[in-house]
């Protein structure tokens, strides 16, 4: 199921993306005793999905809108908490990092002994279409990082690698926007990676039962149509299970809760000179079954 955040009438309302995604079924209409807001929803799951299966079925015509008219926001517009992200997860990457000049804590080795967690502030989160505001980077040096996003269920604490999957609600596409020299600058990524407006993010949550092999999927970033980083999840360092297990060792995780796992190799450090995005220039990303997510910056 592909569940979608999208505006209407300045309100924001939950649709169910059907008929070979021509069609959003607005949730407020069709099932109108539904939570209102996407975390509510992921909360009350699995016990909520038929309800959801049952009202894209709906005969009421003013529920069914064209998928094309709809302004779509990012699925969990606003987060509840800091979406949680993993640095240094694809070796190719690592070694891309390490060897920028950009890496303020490089050690001896790139590639990490443990997974390497940071955050990235809930006011960074855009949808599909919005713009990236590359302008409220001082030091003009945005990049650009293609991620397989999960967003967890079922919450809990000290959840192990073996449980893990069974506590993943779905995915979705997230772009790690960030300022190279301010995340060099500071020695630490939150303010690098947290400019308003530097986490795009969708265009749907798609639920974990209809993605299935999660580790096949295929991550991709194109930049004014020229492809950049292409790689399968199962090339990550720290898989899935490990990064829930290794979370929710010291933090209880919530339904909502947003993970990013971490991008491949062919940001714009890796380039010599670097490709820093600049103004005008078009971000596609794309994993499979998950759809396209495309940002301009401004």
């Amino acid at each position: 199921m592909k569940l979608v955040s999208f505006t209407q009438r300045k309100k924001t309302h939950i649709g169910v993306l059907t008929d070979e995604g021509a069609t959003v079924v607005n949730l407020s209409i069709a099932a109108p005793q539904l939570p209102t807001d996407m975390t509510d929803i992921i909360a009350a799951a699995p016990g909520i999905l038929p309800a959801l299966g049952r009202a894209t079925a709906t005969r009421k015509k003013e529920a069914r809108l064209k998928a094309s008219r709809v302004k779509l926001t990012a699925p969990i517009p606003v987060p509840r908490r800091n979406v949680l992200c993993v640095g240094k997860n694809y070796h190719d990457h690592a070694h891309e990092f390490d060897k920028s000049g950009f890496n303020a804590t490089a050690g001896a080795s790139a590639i990490p002994d443990c997974p390497i967690i940071f955050t990235k502030a809930p006011s960074s989160v855009i949808g599909p279409g919005d713009d990236i505001p590359g302008h409220l980077d001082p030091t003009k040096s945005v990049d650009y990082e293609v991620e397989l996003a999960v967003v967890i269920g079922k919450g809990g604490r000290k959840i192990t690698k073996k449980d893990a999957l069974k506590h993943v609600f779905g995915y979705t596409i997230v772009n790690d926007v960030t300022a190279r020299h301010l995340q060099s600058k500071h020695k630490q990524w939150f303010l690098g990676k947290s400019i308003d407006g530097f986490c795009p993010m969708g265009p749907w949550l798609v639920t974990a039962d209809e993605v299935g092999q999660v580790k096949k999927l295929f991550v991709e970033s194109k930049i004014n149509g020229e492809v950049r980083q292409r790689a399968q999840v199962k090339d990550l360092i720290f898989d899935i299970p490990t990064l829930i297990a290794t979370l929710s060792r010291s933090m209880t995780l919530q339904p909502g809760d947003i993970i990013a796992t971490g991008t491949p190799a062919g940001v714009g450090i890796g380039f010599k000179p670097p490709k820093f995005l600049k103004k005008g220039d078009v971000c596609t990303l794309a994993i499979d079954g998950l759809g396209v997510l495309e940002n301009t910056v401004v």
